[in-house]
């Protein structure tokens, strides 16, 4: 791995509680689970041992942290990350940012049932684009791109190729793990109880009796992150 931080950011609700559980799987990454979420949230966050209070604060002590070894963290782009965007370090010589994208109508749905107020930026394709275009501006390459829909239909291939593309071994064992919360995302768990109930990557049902292209409200934000959710799809790595 060129890099000692690989970075996963995520629209929401899009599976990447599962990645970060096989990350954390593999033993050979100390992992953060959502980090810039959390610390928007709650407006502080303990990072090894140290307290930050503001995003540049965070930025630095994932760089710290990374010193003691190779590090994962995963995250969400329901915000909009405005010291991560201004990094070009951050985003070209300290770290791997990678992304992963869902269909923004199964985003809406799923997002909708747990938050019947959900807002239109926060189904988070909008912001996922605007970072993968400011860390390919950075970087003078493409990111790697997955899609959930490729991921949970072929873990085996889409993994061994994530792996190949970011430097690191495949290490296939890593697909499956014990069901169980953890504590990295204990305080906000009722958003992470299908990943707590995961043993791997899966395909569920579809849950949700919601017609998200023609709600009243949700249909516009079908609109308006489809196109960014679209680009990132023709962008997205396959197996093989």
């Amino acid at each position: 791995m060129r890099h000692s931080i690989l970075a996963l950011w995520s629209m929401p609700r899009s599976r990447s509680t599962a990645f970060f559980r096989m990350m954390s799987e593999r033993g050979d990454f100390q992992v953060l689970h959502e980090p810039f979420s959390n610390f928007t949230q709650f407006g502080h966050l303990d990072v090894g041992g140290r307290t930050v209070h503001s995003e540049g604060a965070l930025v630095d002590a994932i760089r710290g942290l990374a010193a003691d070894g190779p590090l994962f963290f995963k995250d969400t782009t329901d915000e909009r990350y405005a010291d991560v965007l201004s990094d070009v370090d951050f985003l070209g010589r300290d770290a791997t940012h990678t992304f992963l994208i869902r269909h923004p109508e199964e985003t809406i749905a799923s997002y909708h049932a747990l938050n019947p107020d959900v807002g239109c930026a926060q189904i988070g394709a909008a912001h996922l684009h605007e970072l993968y275009r400011r860390t390919e501006e950075v970087t003078g390459t493409e990111p790697v791109v997955l899609d959930a829909a490729d991921l949970v239909a072929d873990p085996e291939g889409i993994v061994a190729a994530y792996c190949g593309r970011v430097g690191i071994p495949y290490l296939p064992d890593a697909l499956s793990w014990s069901a169980g919360e953890r504590d990295e995302w204990r305080r906000t768990a009722r958003w992470h109880r299908d990943a707590s109930a995961s043993t791997g990557f899966t395909t569920r049902p579809d849950r949700y009796d919601l017609d998200v292209a023609n709600h009243p409200v949700l249909s516009g934000h079908l609109r308006h992150h489809l196109p960014f959710y679209d680009d990132l799809h023709r962008r997205r790595l396959t197996a093989g």
